[in-house]
């Protein structure tokens, strides 16, 4: 991975949104800190640093310790709104720490069926602000793929996302899709292939093959003639992930 991409574009603080009152998001922030803080291992942070480029600081604590005192801070709390998940996400994305977006992360994922589509602005944030692999890809398959099943309307902002200056926000457009199975538009995922086919990063051109590759467990001979067909125009990185398993 080419360390240039660790110069992340800062998101104007005009664009940035405000996290809405939301009484859980109080709770649930004065909790994860005192939970997260006392768990931080300095030695374990400058590794997880320096695996994840240096995209972000981190406290240090290993993922299933992590998920364990994310269990305690959640028990008890009540069902978010979408207010809440909007407050809770947007202010953990506020601390630097890696672990809070993992933290935020993993609640959308749970409660992405709380969230409307006017929760797309604030996932937009999420995925060009300090962006990386390790919480793109996970709001793309778990959070923008729900949304966008639960209003197919919502697919024409993925049209706009393909197009997006920011390549996270593409690669979102790009991976939505993941879990879709039979529901696919293949078209629309073809579409967006072609469309950014000649981008020359490695993270778009990884994404157009892991699509078509998941894809492919469903549907092998339609991935297999598209393939064939826009050979000369995907690059051979693209070509060898999407053709791996056929």
């Amino acid at each position: 991975m080419c360390d240039r991409r660790n110069v992340r574009p800062v998101t104007p603080a005009a664009d940035i949104p405000a996290p809405p009152v939301s009484s859980l998001a109080d709770i649930v922030l004065e909790r994860l800190v005192a939970a997260y803080v006392p768990a931080a291992d300095p030695v374990r942070a400058e590794g997880a640093a320096a695996y994840m480029k240096h995209v972000a600081p981190f406290l240090g604590i290993p993922a299933p310790e992590r998920r364990a005192l994310s269990r305690t801070v959640l028990a008890g709390t009540a069902r978010p709104d979408e207010r809440d998940c909007t407050a809770i996400a947007l202010r953990c994305w506020r601390l630097p720490e890696r672990e809070y977006h993992y933290f935020a992360v993993d609640y959308l994922r749970r409660h992405a069926g709380r969230c409307s589509s006017g929760f797309l602005p604030v996932l937009h944030h999420l995925v060009t602000t300090v962006p990386w692999w390790d919480t793109v890809d996970l709001l793309a398959a778990h959070v923008a793929g729900p949304l966008v099943a639960a209003d197919p309307a919502l697919a024409r902002e993925m049209d706009r996302w393909i197009d997006d200056p920011s390549l996270w926000a593409a690669r979102t457009a790009l991976l939505h899709q993941l879990r879709y199975k039979e529901a696919t538009d293949a078209d629309r995922l073809f579409g967006y292939c072609l469309r950014r086919a000649d981008h020359p990063d490695f993270f778009i051109r990884k994404a157009i093959g892991w699509a078509l590759r998941e894809y492919a467990r469903t549907d092998p001979a339609a991935v297999r003639e598209f393939v064939d067909g826009a050979r000369t125009r995907l690059s051979p990185l693209s070509v060898r992930e999407a053709l791996k398993h056929l």
